[in-house]
């Protein structure tokens, strides 16, 4: 009985807490802000419920943080050689 209050009540903070990431993702004045947040909120979730342990869920943040910042460095990488891809053809 005591494992599942446990299990319920980390479902529920992970829950809350996405919540409240995404809403402040959503506020974020950046991509490379809202990107990073909305990783290591992910990442904290699905490894805190994974493994019902706030020290793992704070590992799963820091590297859903990290990829959430190297996939924002991607993708203004790509912008930029599409923009430049573009500037060359009008030449």
């Amino acid at each position: 009985m005591n494992r599942n209050i446990k299990a319920i009540s980390c479902t529920l903070a992970a829950a809350l807490t996405l919540a409240g990431a995404l809403s402040t993702s959503a506020l974020a004045d950046s991509d490379t802000t809202r990107r990073t947040a909305t990783g290591a909120v992910v990442g904290g979730v699905v490894v805190g419920v994974a493994s019902g342990s706030a020290g793992w869920a704070a590992a799963g943040a820091v590297a859903g943080g990290a990829g959430g910042y190297l996939y924002d460095k991607n993708k203004k990488k790509e912008e930029n050689a599409a923009k430049d891809s573009e500037s060359n053809k009008s030449k």
